[in-house]
């Protein structure tokens, strides 16, 4: 099956984006951990990406079941916004989802500009992000915990 093809149990399926918020902290808390088993947030970002003021906040629903998340945090003062976290569930990767929800959470920022930061080595999110209009700008060297840098990559809107 080609990757552009929907199987019928996926095609059967029911999904969503949805606002997600302060009630979802158990379920958003799991899915950084297994997502970014490196990286995962402590549970006061968590907590503070689900309930600040200016924060974009989805959820990707598939059959009751949260399986992403996007965060986008909204700095209007300097004309830009960043994705602070995306994260799909590895089982329901390669599904479209990832997409969905970059395009719903730049759907609702009200900034020209979005910025997001990238491990250097997921070349999976890059090409979805090259793909999705976003280029490099720079990099932060030694960002991640273990050392890894970090591309940043910015989209004009």
């Amino acid at each position: 099956m080609s990757a552009n093809t929907i199987s019928p149990s996926e095609r059967a399926s029911s999904q969503a984006i949805e606002p997600a918020s302060w009630r979802d902290l158990r379920q958003v808390r799991q899915l950084e951990q297994i997502c970014f088993p490196k990286d995962a947030w402590p549970l006061l970002d968590i907590i503070g990406v689900l309930t600040l003021p200016n924060v974009i906040r989805l959820k990707a629903m598939v059959d009751g079941k949260m399986v992403g998340f996007i965060a986008g945090d909204i700095r209007s003062a300097e004309k830009v916004s960043w994705i602070a976290t995306v994260g799909v569930l590895p089982e329901y990767r390669g599904r479209g989802i990832g997409r969905r929800l970059i395009e719903a959470c730049e759907a609702q920022l009200p900034t020209p500009m979005v910025r997001l930061c990238v491990r250097a080595s997921n070349d999976t999110a890059i090409e979805l992000y090259k793909r999705l209009g976003y280029h490099g700008v720079g990099s932060w060297p030694n960002y991640y915990q273990d050392g890894e840098e970090a591309i940043v990559m910015e989209k004009m809107r």
